[in-house]
């Protein structure tokens, strides 16, 4: 993936020719001219025939598929056939023991000597779920090594957890490898987010700089820093110009905006270089690209173009119930009583505990040209295909009953928050302010309004009806004086649409009556900060309509914690692979991005996954913890297909942690915004 500061227009590309060489030895000049593009380095692909002791270099522009070309340039199978068996194919070719021919990806890299002079190198891997042992992988890279220029260095690099097992037996002085998170875990560009954006680039070097001006930040800004801010505004673009991960709040916010967010760690260069800070730019990221163009003063737009977003509808908020309920009796019904978070947490109670959910659905959709990946679930549950009638969904119901675990808990209805409310002239009186300012577009009349209620909703006294149905949730007999957690759920969060990540407030260290009344206050008031609010009208959310539930829940210690999303977040149409963040301890280091974390890269369909950065710990966890992580992102697939339905295509975004003993634990499951 490249990025590059461009003119408007480009020159018009040649026609593409099909330039596919047989047996050649390959040399850098050779490579280019049949190679594509791929995350900015150029690649090639390499079929290897062991039955002709020869190899096919593949012009990627026309041959963008292995099989596709070893079927119909080399076996003499019609396109139609290949499509019928097409899985077949692919397990002949990538998975069985015996197997013809060697597939696989060279990619051009560059590193520098000690003088600092760049040097080209070539790695060479095979797709994600290729079975490839130790003396196999040898073989490949033999082969490919003694027809290449002896002046080009090449790596092997392990396309999986398998893999790097594979090769650990084998000495790297004959095969010499790298593995993921060395060639992409700290690249210098990366796309998070894609998008299209036109606006001012405004770039701070330190936070100190972007809180002088977080105050002239508008909708037509692009915002470049080296960590972007929870409380960041709405704005055009967003620039990280340091490491980040794609689960970060920031990244979920621009996802659920809409608007295009990378990695630019070399953002200053290009600023010097084009006297692009403060300038009108137009900012694309696409998943292999990232560009900034430069525009003239008189091209750009005199006002932020305007942004058609469906308005969030709310359901109708039931206000009379000031019951607290344990979590494992809601459903999802549940969500106009003690919101979103609240009843997905209960739903999952329900799937863990009935398990009579069809979690089946995502791998039943076709995927053209196989009519479901059944096939697939089968063999990563061990069951059989075809299997009689409710056998996959009940194999899939006890995986994931097996694999994860929803959290204890007391969910606290909006009805006490609305007659905490009511309770107070003051309060009444400040949101009957507050809605004025909003309908009267009045910004900076917002922030003092907000504040100024939010002190009140901490300090004002809780009627005693209001009181002791919260001091109802603190825990009786053996659990009486445990740690507490205490979350917002709010109906206008974990939406499609409105994902509100980072917003609202968690109290994490709860100890007795008072710190639980305090911190119960203390999530009330997150729904009033300038924030918040400010987002909810922005997303045609009312205030009249907006209550916040509570949630009380046990602190459970973890030795792991982390995000799920049951996609790729930086390759949206890839339906084989889940992103895993984590790092030791709880998952909220990986959201607020204190911690850079681990990230992986888990295949739920043909298995297999991949360590992409090791983040701040700079190892990677043992091969038993990688294992149990595959399960965790497997049950995440499955429970996409219960939470996403009808759009089992729509990815969830899961908060979990991982006991001492090893167990799943899920701490909030909602939408995760594409």
């Amino acid at each position: 993936m490249s990025i590059k500061v461009v003119p408007p227009t480009a020159a018009p590309q040649p026609p593409v020719t099909d330039r596919t060489a047989v047996g050649e030895r390959l040399a850098l000049p050779l490579f280019r001219s049949l190679a594509g593009s791929l995350a900015g380095h150029p690649y090639l692909k390499v079929v290897v025939d062991r039955a002709e002791d020869t190899w096919h270099l593949l012009d990627t522009a026309v041959h963008p598929f292995h099989v596709d070309y070893l079927a119909t340039r080399v076996l003499g199978m019609e396109p139609a056939e290949l499509d019928a068996c097409l899985d077949a194919v692919n397990a002949s070719v990538y998975m069985a023991p015996d197997r013809r021919f060697l597939l696989g990806v060279l990619s051009l890299h560059t590193d520098q000597d000690t003088a600092g002079r760049r040097r080209p190198f070539l790695v060479l891997e095979t797709t994600e779920a290729d079975t490839m042992d130790g003396p196999m992988l040898e073989e490949f890279y033999t082969f490919v090594r003694h027809r290449l220029d002896g002046r080009l260095p090449l790596l092997l690099k392990p396309a999986n957890h398998g893999q790097e097992h594979a090769l650990a037996s084998v000495s790297d002085v004959r095969v010499p490898r790298i593995l993921s998170h060395q060639v992409f875990g700290d690249r210098t560009r990366t796309p998070l987010n894609p998008g299209e954006a036109t606006g001012r680039l405004r770039h701070f070097r330190t936070t100190a700089e972007y809180a002088a001006a977080a105050g002239t930040l508008g909708g037509s800004d692009i915002l470049a820093m080296p960590c972007l801010p929870d409380d960041v505004p709405r704005v055009a673009g967003f620039i990280n110009t340091a490491t980040t991960t794609p689960l970060s709040h920031t990244n979920v916010l621009a996802a659920g905006w809409g608007i295009p967010n990378a990695i630019v760690r070399d953002l200053d260069r290009l600023i010097r270089a084009e006297s692009l800070d403060g300038g009108w730019v137009r900012y694309r990221v696409t998943e292999d690209d990232i560009s900034l163009v430069p525009i003239a003063p008189a091209a750009a737009p005199t006002a932020a173009p305007a942004r058609h977003r469906p308005r969030i509808r709310l359901r109708t908020p039931l206000l009379d119930d000031l019951s607290a309920r344990p979590l494992h009796r809601l459903r999802l019904a549940d969500q106009n009583r003690y919101g979103t978070k609240a009843a997905h947490l209960g739903e999952l109670h329900h799937v863990l505990n009935a398990r009579a959910a069809d979690l089946t659905a995502f791998h039943g959709k076709p995927r053209p040209p196989r009519p479901d990946l059944y096939r697939h679930l089968a063999a990563r549950l061990g069951t059989t295909h075809p299997a009689p009638s409710g056998e996959l969904r009940a194999a899939a119901a006890d995986f994931v009953a097996d694999t994860v675990s929803a959290p204890d808990g007391i969910a606290l209805p909006f009805g006490l928050q609305h007659r905490f409310l009511r309770s107070s002239p003051a309060l009444r009186e400040g949101i009957i302010r507050l809605k004025a300012a909003l309908d009267d577009g009045a910004p900076e009349a917002l922030e003092p309004l907000c504040l100024r209620l939010q002190q009140l909703v901490r300090t004002t006294a809780l009627p005693d009806e209001v009181a002791g149905h919260i001091l109802g949730a603190l825990p009786t007999g053996p659990g009486s004086g445990r740690r507490l957690v205490v979350r917002s759920s709010a109906n206008a969060e974990d939406l499609p649409g409105f994902s509100a990540a980072g917003v609202y407030t968690s109290v994490t260290s709860v100890h007795g009556a008072d710190d639980l009344l305090d911190a119960v206050r203390e999530v009330w008031a997150s729904l009033l900060s300038p924030r918040s609010v400010r987002l909810r009208h922005q997303a045609g959310i009312s205030l009249d309509d907006t209550y916040m539930g509570v949630i009380v829940q046990p602190y459970v210690p973890a030795g792991l914690g982390g995000v799920l999303v049951t996609c790729n977040p930086t390759k949206r149409a890839d339906f084989r692979n889940v992103c895993l963040n984590c790092t030791p301890g709880s998952p909220e280091a990986v959201v607020d991005g204190t911690a850079l974390p681990l990230q992986y890269l888990y295949n739920t369909v043909e298995g297999g996954g991949r360590t992409v950065a090791l983040g701040s710990s700079g190892r990677d966890l043992p091969a038993a913890t990688r294992e149990r992580l595959a399960d965790l992102a497997l049950a995440g697939r499955l429970l996409q297909s219960h939470f996403s339905a009808p759009d089992v295509d729509r990815p969830l975004d899961i908060e979990w942690l991982m006991t001492d003993q090893g167990a799943f634990h899920l701490v909030q499951i909602r939408p995760y915004a594409r």
